[in-house]
């Protein structure tokens, strides 16, 4: 059994429950041009075996980045309008790039707002979650999975109940169109994809969603049919008593290729085949008086459930892909609004597939993550 640290922890607020940011920092300005970003610093070190090469896309085990550097403006055009603008610097994303870009009309918010341009994908709790309000410091690893493309070009059109009986949003909503070609990619066929989310809010403090994504994509053979991907998932977050908890799942179907990774901005690896598989996660964490905030996390993903090579008359078979399991422990520290810090140790194990479950084995890849973050 690998040692756990057990760290000393981070924050100066609970965050609040985030729907609507189609952004990095969410939101318009009511002042007119607004520059708007936030830099993140970071220190990590990977438990690496002497035989596995350094992974998360770092050159190596033990280093100092910037995880994210984000800048952009927001600002409303009268009488209706509002855009949102955001680049990402970071080296360690290949930046510097063109993160998010859209125009939306707000003639009827809260009921119906529509945006038009790049935005990130409405789907699942912690991916519609913004970067900087994260309550650890990687978002779980079936969402870069599983949710990804995290942003394309397409439309949305979300909204809200407003005031409703005596409460406020007690059924918000978003459907997008999307080409399904992800982050600054021209499409490249006919098809779109769909994804529905919905939130429900029975009490002010507990907020209930689900989310669901359709779409077809050319296939990686001319002679293949088109790729089909199907997602749907479910979320909850409690904020009650200083405690937050929040829980989510995504299952996935993925027919004739699938991609694994690709998330913020990293290049996805196109594997062959019919997948199914799924992901969740569940986290609490503790809101202190001295600005201090434990948090506690379990994540699971298995890529493995169903897999086949795409041809009809083949039986199915496995690929050697592992279930992986994550225990995060840490903290958050919030020194003012502006500011915090987020220490991270990350303990993963790994297991075949659960058509095999007598074997089981680990492989020395946990880490230990210290973030600053500043945002302007």
């Amino acid at each position: 059994m690998k040692k756990i640290l057990v760290l000393f922890i981070i924050t100066i607020f609970t965050l609040p429950f985030t729907s609507f940011g189609q952004g990095c920092m969410g939101g318009d300005s009511e002042d007119g041009v607004k520059v708007v970003g936030y830099i993140q610093p970071q220190y990590e070190y990977q438990f690496l075996g002497e035989d596995v090469d350094p992974y998360r896309g770092l050159k190596s085990n033990n280093g100092f980045y910037f995880n994210r550097a984000r800048i952009g403006v927001v600002g409303n055009i009268p009488y209706d309008f509002a855009y949102y603008v955001m680049a990402e610097l970071s080296p360690s994303k290949k930046g510097p790039y063109l993160l998010d870009a859209f125009i939306s009309y707000k003639r009827f918010d809260p009921y119906l707002t529509v945006s038009m341009g790049q935005f990130k994908s409405p789907f699942g709790l912690e991916l519609t979650t913004p970067c900087q309000s994260l309550l650890t410091v990687d978002r779980s690893l079936f969402i870069g999975e599983l949710a990804s493309p995290y942003r394309d070009l397409g439309i949305m059109f979300l909204g809200s109940t407003g005031e409703l009986f005596g409460m406020k949003d007690l059924i918000q909503y978003r459907f997008a169109i999307t080409n399904g070609t992800g982050l600054n990619q021209m499409d490249n066929n006919k098809y779109k994809d769909y994804t529905a989310r919905i939130i429900v809010s029975p009490l002010d403090w507990v907020h209930i969603g689900a989310s669901y994504r359709t779409g077809k994509q050319k296939p990686v053979k001319e002679e293949m049919d088109p790729d089909v991907r199907n997602r749907w998932g479910v979320d909850l977050s409690i904020e009650k008593a200083n405690f937050t908890f929040q829980a989510e799942y995504i299952d996935g179907m993925d027919k004739g290729s699938s991609t694994v990774g690709g998330g913020c901005g990293q290049e996805p690896t196109i594997v062959l085949g019919d997948f199914k598989r799924n992901g969740y996660m569940a986290q609490l964490l503790y809101m202190t008086p001295w600005n201090f905030q434990p948090v506690v996390k379990f994540s699971s993903y298995d890529p493995n459930i169903k897999v086949g090579d795409g041809n009809e008359d083949d039986t199915e078979h496995e690929y050697d892909y592992d279930k992986k399991q994550d225990i995060t422990f840490g903290f958050n520290y919030f020194f003012n609004e502006w500011t915090r810090v987020q220490m991270n140790y990350v303990y993963r194990t790994e297991e075949s597939s659960e058509t095999d479950l007598d074997y089981y084995h680990e492989i020395d890849n946990d880490y230990f993550v210290i973030q600053v973050q500043v945002k302007f």
